[in-house]
């Protein structure tokens, strides 16, 4: 029995689907061939505003994200504080969310999963009135990932080894950046730090688990200050995250919140946002918005097969 029509917004310039060349057509395709009826929508001239519009217009009750972290981010801000549901089909480079919601990182499985998908309310971070719906970074980071965008889509061994090189020496020559940090409890503080990130909820610690998340209710932000970050420390941090005992590590320092403002001297600051670098006006006013988020997600009785399916 053919199920009610989902509006997809594809975004065939994300990691994997630039990668694998999937074509609107072919996704229409597995979509039908799973019972499934679908409207997608790739047209990438006509902007995400406009795409957006589109998509509520239609109807549907799902409207699914195919794209990478940034393209789920822009939809699930149109969709917040609405029943519409937001599904997902990772078609990104890290996925984030939808590791965090497990759903099926193979495209044919993700898919499939829609038809017993169930709807769960999640908690959303807001900073000067734009949602996200992972982690917000200062410092540092952004400009180790203006790095990485300069790679994007090349994947010889040439380009990584450059990015490699690249990297080591902003963190070698990286100074540290005074910023003052009032939290909801009415505490002001300033703070020489190397980094911050201001994340949704809080990453879980754990063997191999590298910025997941099993909770995404809790109603609180993680504010995660990096005090300093120097080669030494970014090889014993990785080492950390690999073995799951990076929370203690010395240079770092987590706090529970509901709200934090961050200000600094620059009236802008680079932030990574969500996976890609922007620049924000101080100051940084940070909340959690919970459970306003209605997304589509695997029954929990699948988790099990689908960590053996992506693994």
């Amino acid at each position: 029995m053919t199920q009610a029509p989902y509006y997809v917004i594809l975004n065939a310039n994300a990691g994997t689907a630039n990668a694998t060349g999937i074509t609107p057509e072919a996704l229409e395709q597995i979509f039908a061939a799973h019972g499934m009826s679908a409207i997608v929508d790739a047209d990438t001239e006509a902007g995400m505003a406009a795409r957006t519009e589109r998509a509520l217009a239609s109807g549907a009750e799902t409207i699914v994200a195919a794209g990478g972290d940034g393209t789920i981010t822009a939809l699930a801000s149109a969709l917040v504080g609405t029943d519409r549901k937001l599904a997902i089909l990772p078609l990104g480079t890290v996925n984030a969310l939808a590791k965090d919601l497990h759903v099926p990182l193979d495209l044919t499985d993700a898919v499939a999963a829609l038809q017993t998908g169930e709807a769960r309310r999640i908690d959303v971070g807001e900073v000067n009135g734009r949602i996200f719906l992972h982690k917000v970074v200062v410092g540092l980071i952004p400009s180790l990932a203006a790095g990485r965008e300069k790679i994007r889509g090349r994947y010889d061994v040439s380009a990584k080894i450059g990015f490699m090189r690249y990297m080591f020496r902003r963190i070698s020559r990286a100074k540290r950046m005074a910023v003052a940090i009032e939290t909801d409890t009415g505490t002001r503080r300033v703070e020489r730090v190397q980094a911050l990130a201001v994340a949704s909820n809080a990453y879980d610690e754990g063997l191999g688990q590298f910025f997941s998340r099993q909770s995404l209710d809790r109603g609180t932000l993680t504010l995660y200050v990096l005090k300093h970050f120097t080669v030494r420390d970014f090889f014993r941090l990785t080492t950390g995250m690999l073995f799951g005992n990076w929370q203690s590590d010395e240079a770092l320092t987590m706090e529970t919140v509901k709200s934090v403002t961050i200000n600094a001297h620059k009236s802008l600051m680079n932030v990574m946002f969500d996976g890609e670098v922007m620049s924000l006006q101080t100051p940084l006013e940070f909340k959690i918005r919970p459970l306003a988020l209605n997304v589509l997600v695997p029954p929990e009785g699948a988790e099990v097969l689908e960590g053996e399916q992506v693994a």
